[in-house]
């Protein structure tokens, strides 16, 4: 298999060539995207097949709950339960942006999105292009990094297919990401407005605590 290479505008996608990409999605396909930190692997998350793939393609341990991009902040009221004051703060300050917030996983998607956690890894995205391909699949997407495990992560779609261009069909190049650091982690799946860092990014751990004061 060689990947084909999908040019697609990063500020305004082509809405037929999202449909290229929701088409091969809902085919059951990994798909390489470029998010606002770095080129991710989308899959439809319902489709366990695909998801399984994600984790052979990377090597990652199935352990590790796969993080989900979403178009709008409604959404997580969708996918999560539980949500409370901690998540609309943080939500609201930080969304569209580089923070994945790991919360409760409702009943809409498979246990095994969230690795039989039952906590899900939800984020906004800046970029265009995977808001536009989620809105018109109507489901989120996976976004784990799209590289092989212990090799850097990829801010453009070349480096991709040097890593991965043999395993998937198809890379949207969307241009070189936003920024080169990942995202900020916090856990509020403890739930009773608890936090906690679980990797440090883009987002400063002091401008969270700061927008989670009382």
């Amino acid at each position: 298999m060689t990947a084909e290479t999908l040019r697609i505008h990063p500020d305004e996608p082509e809405p037929e060539l999202i449909e290229i990409v929701v088409k091969s999605l809902n085919s059951g396909n990994v798909v390489a995207l470029p998010t606002d930190t770095f080129y991710g692997l989308a899959v439809d998350p319902v489709n366990l097949r695909a998801v399984d793939r994600i984790y052979d393609i990377k090597t990652r341990a199935r352990h590790k709950p796969l993080s989900l991009l979403i178009a709008e902040v409604a959404q997580a009221y969708e996918l999560a339960r539980s949500l409370d004051t901690a998540f609309d703060r943080l939500a609201e300050k930080f969304w569209p942006g580089p923070l994945t917030i790991i919360v409760k996983a409702g009943g809409k998607l498979p246990l095994r999105v969230t690795a039989n956690t039952g906590n899900l890894a939800l984020r906004v995205p800046e970029a265009a292009i995977p808001r536009a391909i989620v809105a018109r699949l109507g489901l989120p997407i996976t976004a784990t990094s799209a590289n092989l495990s212990g090799l850097p992560e990829c801010t453009y779609a070349a480096g991709v297919r040097d890593q991965l261009g043999d395993q998937i069909p198809l890379i949207v190049d969307g241009g070189p990401t936003a920024r080169s650091t990942a995202t900020t982690i916090v856990d509020l799946s403890g739930g009773g407005n608890s936090w906690m860092i679980l990797r440090e990014g883009a987002i400063p751990t002091h401008e969270i605590a700061l927008a989670l004061q009382h």
